[in-house]
């Protein structure tokens, strides 16, 4: 057997996540719902007589700048398609992106997922984002610690001699 190589483990996890980031945010985009909405909030049981789907949860008023950030102006919406399509160009990147310091750097990749993962964690779509965001910022971290290099990267590092 050979020996389990944690930052191409990541890769994937993280590729997943940034394809599945893109079709969260879209699909946010159209159905707009606050993931949290349930804490704080009152549920409200429909009127007699009315329609049996009339009722339902009234959020907190504490949640104001989320439903503004989410429902009102689907804002984090864009951002984690954003985000999303720039960890998919990280993890499956360009030629010439394979160039740059930052496709090199695996302290890069842990703090964009985590911020991935905050964002889009926040509305009700991205909560599957947010679980591989982490999984894969848990496998770039064990990568980091056995001290796990690129081989990739370290054909593209600058040499002295060049410069």
């Amino acid at each position: 057997m050979g020996v389990f190589i944690w930052h191409q483990w990541a890769r994937v996890v993280a590729l997943t996540a940034g394809i599945y980031a893109m079709w969260a945010g879209f699909w946010g985009i159209f159905y707009r719902k606050f993931f949290w909405d349930f804490i704080g909030g009152q549920l409200v049981a429909p009127p007699p007589g009315a329609d049996p789907f009339s009722g339902g949860m009234i959020v907190a008023k504490s949640a104001a700048p989320f439903i503004a950030i989410i429902v009102t102006v689907p804002l984090l919406q864009i951002l984690t398609i954003i985000m999303g399509l720039v960890t998919t160009l990280l993890e499956w990147p360009l030629p010439m992106m394979t160039k740059l310091p930052i496709y090199r750097s695996f302290v890069f990749r842990i703090v964009w997922l985590l911020i991935m993962a905050f964002i889009s964690v926040l509305f009700y779509q991205g909560t599957n984002v947010a679980l591989y965001s982490l999984t894969a910022a848990i496998g770039y971290t064990r990568a980091q610690m056995r001290g796990e290099i690129m081989e990739e990267a370290k054909e593209n590092r600058g040499t002295a001699e060049k410069a």
